[in-house]
């Protein structure tokens, strides 16, 4: 199934479906949620990071019982906004997950979202090192698809901002 931009993927989603966020990282992969209004995005779970097939059924048990209609997945650029390896391992990775699922996906920047999301946990949340590593993955899923929320809203509603 061929990736979508963040606009395209919000247009293609029936009334009230959700949109699910995934930070794959190296150990376990983060999951967030839309409401279905798609304005908020929040934490849900961590998968542990295994076989695609696996993951893809997890995924999809998810998205049936929340009814989402699609996938973001963060893209991890370079720092300079380059598109290297990890980037098209990424994208590689979404793109199969996509095709496993059935569900339409869309890449976003996820850029030093795990560092603000640890930031925030350090200076606002008080929380221990063990405590965070609990929460970070699926926190910087949110972080992930609330920006990809954000910036494919207009004022008026509609999707309007590419990604991808």
């Amino acid at each position: 199934m061929p990736l979508f931009n963040i606009s395209d993927l919000r247009a293609a989603l029936r009334r009230n479906q959700r949109l699910l966020g995934l930070d794959p990282g190296s150990r376990t992969i983060g999951v967030a949620l839309s409401d279905v209004g798609l304005m908020l995005a929040s934490p849900h779970t961590a998968l542990k990071r295994t076989k695609l097939s696996v993951i893809a059924a997890q995924v999809s048990t998810i998205a049936r019982a929340q009814d989402v209609g699609g996938l973001v997945v963060g893209l991890p650029l370079s720092l300079d906004g380059s598109f290297g390896p990890a980037a098209q391992a990424a994208r590689d990775w979404a793109r199969n997950l996509s095709d496993m699922t059935g569900l339409p996906a869309a890449m976003w920047d996820e850029r030093l979202s795990s560092s603000a999301v640890n930031r925030f946990l350090i200076s606002e949340a008080d929380m221990t090192r063990q405590r965070r590593g609990e929460v970070v993955d699926r926190m910087a899923a949110a972080y992930i698809l609330q920006a990809a929320l954000d910036a494919s809203t207009t004022p008026d509603g509609a999707g309007e901002i590419a990604n991808s």
